[in-house]
């Protein structure tokens, strides 16, 4: 028998919780049978004394168990899933998924709307007539077997556990505490029926993780966590203090995507998805050397093979396949202006938080999960740190339907890029890799 007021002393104390207490806590919660002050004081003596790794596994174990385990044991082979832990022109998941799958990984991807200053994957995919982003498990499964991939938004009854206790987070200030973002993360991952897990956790102003260091706690806490749990599980730390890619936006990052399938990407973008896409093949075992898993992905890009990978996930989930080749068909806006420097430079720095804000204002995101998005309004940058810029040729172009927005925006971009007459280095996209047994520090 356990009593509430009894855990929250021992955590408060910085006592070790036992599975069951953690349980008890967790189903009590779920159930309606604990009410709200209580789990916010559990909360806040989470935030100040913390949890091991026993301890958030738990967390993360019960957490996954409190709604709908996903099972995909109907999918022929090894499923690898991928989570991004969010930020700016993150374009990742829809060059990743059709790539990995043209290359034989059974790519079964569970995704989430963007909320704030980070896209979500099924906003960008909507953005496609008639895509269909909420799949029956039938059909999800049906069409992994099928095509050997698949995008979903995540069943309303997965992780419910999740949803009650963020709400209560972002209403205590214990939203950024490692052990209860490791296991809101895990628990999703581990209830998605995933086999093994590749993670990319991204810090710097564009990423809720502000420094390396603090990405890095995270990633080595999330990687226990998923190894506890029993899917393998390899973490990424990547740098978020610049935009991932060059575009801002649901339908502009739909167009990135196509064009880097098409061999035209970025290559922060591009290489950041042979790190983790060579990475996924490795743990479905289909491969055995990283060089030959990334040999194999940048062929597949230049034989039109992932693109036309891509080209199947949209037609097997309803949507305009034509989009590939014509751009119009995607939502666009009525005004767009281009922002020039007022000298040439160096790009010292961008802030891609800053830009992320701004494209959300000018109706690209949401601030709350009922707020409707403007899937054609966004920003284009040409420039990333390091790149030269002349005053004749523009930084960035934003796309709106307001004019206000539009006029507004021009400040709020300009200020967001940083010119140096002295030349800039270019900025590393991934810093470590964590594996269960190893941490590797990138130099360069």
């Amino acid at each position: 028998m356990f009593f509430v007021s009894d855990i929250i002393e021992k955590k408060k104390r910085g006592i070790k919780l036992s599975k069951e207490e953690i349980e008890f806590l967790i189903k009590g919660y779920v159930a309606g049978e604990i009410p709200d002050y209580q789990i916010a004081a559990f909360l806040m003596a989470v935030y100040f004394q913390g949890m091991d790794e026993e301890e958030t596994t738990y967390l993360t174990l019960a957490m996954a168990s409190s709604g709908e385990m996903i099972d995909l044991s109907k999918i022929d082979g090894v499923k690898v899933d991928k989570h991004s832990s969010g930020g700016i022109a993150d374009t990742t998941s829809l060059v990743l998924i059709p790539l990995v799958a043209s290359a034989g990984v059974k790519a079964a991807k569970m995704s989430g709307r963007g909320l704030g200053h980070t896209g979500g994957t099924i906003d960008k995919l909507e953005s496609i007539p008639g895509f269909k982003t909420e799949l029956s498990l039938e059909e999800f499964i049906e069409n992994v077997n099928k095509i050997g991939a698949a995008i979903t938004g995540q069943s309303k009854h997965l992780v419910p556990a999740d949803k009650k206790l963020y709400a209560l987070r972002d209403v205590t200030s214990t939203v950024d505490s490692i052990p209860l973002i490791a296991s809101s993360i895990m628990s999703k991952k581990i209830a998605g029926g995933a086999d093994k897990i590749v993670l990319d956790v991204k810090f710097g102003r564009g990423a809720f993780m502000k420094t390396y260091e603090e990405a890095k706690e995270l990633a080595e806490l999330m990687v226990k966590i998923g190894n506890l749990a029993g899917r393998e599980t390899v973490a990424f730390v990547t740098d978020m203090e610049q935009p991932l890619g060059l575009a801002i936006g649901n339908s502009i990052e739909v167009i990135e995507a196509i064009e880097t399938l098409k061999g035209n990407g970025h290559e922060d973008l591009i290489n950041l998805c042979f790190e983790l896409g060579s990475e996924m093949l490795l743990l479905s075992g289909l491969y055995k050397e990283k060089e030959e898993a990334i040999k194999v992905l940048k062929d597949n890009i230049t034989s039109g093979k992932a693109l036309q990978k891509f080209r199947e996930i949209i037609k097997a989930q309803g949507g305009d396949e034509k989009v590939v080749e014509d751009y119009s068909l995607l939502p666009g806006a009525k005004y767009t202006l281009e922002v020039y420097p007022e000298e040439d430079g160096y790009v010292r720095e961008i802030d891609a938080l800053r830009l992320g804000l701004t494209a959300m204002k000018l109706g690209a995101g949401r601030q709350k999960k009922e707020d409707v998005i403007d899937l054609g309004v966004g920003i284009w940058i040409f420039k990333k740190v390091g790149d030269f810029s002349e005053k004749e040729k523009p930084l960035a172009k934003i796309l709106a339907n307001d004019k206000d927005k539009l006029n507004w925006a021009v400040k709020e971009v300009e200020e967001s890029f940083i010119l140096s007459k002295e030349k800039v280095p270019k900025r590393k996209v991934v810093w470590a890799k964590i594996t269960g047994s190893e941490i590797i520090e990138y130099k360069s």
